[in-house]
């Protein structure tokens, strides 16, 4: 797989019943591919994985394969108990994406050569590549993700820690594998573009940028001066746009799946609340959000 520029991944719409909202999602990832997303992450992190059955994950995993119709690739998330991610997986594969982005499993902490296996087994149920995502109780050493990174079907790792030096350990020992030179590595940090020059220096250049999901313009300009080096732009989206949403995002846990929604209805296209345990934005932050996306949009019109 190849990916190219910002890393897209949509919200779940959901009907005001509740149920899944098949039309606003193929909307939603028309728009954002045409807006230039370099990949889609269909029903994972910020597509409410966490509160979605296995039909709705295999459901839209298909909106998204019809939807960008072979232009980018197409990943969807599958994780938790062994059993569940199996099933999650072959429902991905039988949907057509390119690939499964696999999130850590449920709740225990396992030692290495535990997360290796739960790797190999998930990876065992279907054909397609698979993108780990290291993050909450899968934490791996240089050489836990080295060995992981040798599996036939592993292409890439994401990271969800923070921890540079030790992502910069991983990265060299990996790359030091000889199928190692073409891996690929996602910082996959909520609201990435705060880390994103940092991860750049250690060899992460891909990231997975939620502000995408309501204002890819702001989102390719920051992704497109970071890889200039116009560094005045830079500064300036961190400290007047990505700042203020890091900090309106830490207020109330979940908003870094809830604010996105309500960018997303906020820039015209209405796609339902969050499910439990989530919760929706107070009124005031969200006027706080349009102002933040007003301001960021300013900024690189300016």
């Amino acid at each position: 797989m190849k990916f190219q520029g910002v890393l897209f991944f949509p919200v779940t719409p959901f009907t005001a019943d509740g149920s899944l909202d098949e039309e606003r999602l193929a909307r939603h990832i028309e728009s954002g591919v045409t807006a230039g997303a370099g990949g889609v992450f269909v029903a994972c992190g910020t597509g409410e994985f966490h509160a979605l059955t296995p039909d709705e994950i295999e459901r839209a995993t298909r909106v998204a394969v019809a939807a960008t119709a072979g232009r980018v690739p197409v990943l969807a998330a599958a994780g938790g108990p062994v059993p569940v991610a199996r099933d999650q997986a072959a429902r991905i594969a039988r949907a057509g994406a390119d690939g499964i982005l696999l999130l850590p499993p449920y709740l225990v902490t396992a030692p290495q050569q535990g997360l290796v296996r739960y790797v190999e087994e998930i990876a065992a149920a279907s054909d397609l590549p698979v993108v780990f995502y290291q993050r909450g109780t899968a934490r791996l050493t240089p050489a836990t993700a080295a060995t992981i990174a040798a599996l036939p079907q592993v292409v890439g790792l994401k990271d969800g820690i923070g921890d540079i030096e030790g992502m910069h350990r991983i990265v060299r020992a990996v790359r030091a594998l000889p199928e190692g030179r073409d891996f690929l590595f996602f910082n996959g940090l909520p609201t990435a573009e705060m880390t994103a020059p940092a991860y750049r220096g250690i060899g992460v250049g891909l990231y997975s940028s939620a502000v995408f999901a309501f204002a890819p313009e702001i989102a390719l300009a920051f992704h497109g001066a970071l890889a200039r080096g116009e560094d005045t732009l830079v500064s300036t989206l961190l400290d007047e746009f990505y700042g203020p949403l890091v900090r309106l995002r830490d207020e109330v846990p979940g908003y870094a799946v809830a604010l996105v929604k309500a960018g997303v209805t906020l820039r015209g296209l209405d796609v339902g609340g969050v499910r439990a345990p989530l919760v929706d934005p107070a009124p005031e932050h969200v006027a706080r959000l349009a102002k933040l996306i007003d301001h960021g949009l300013e900024a690189v019109h300016a």
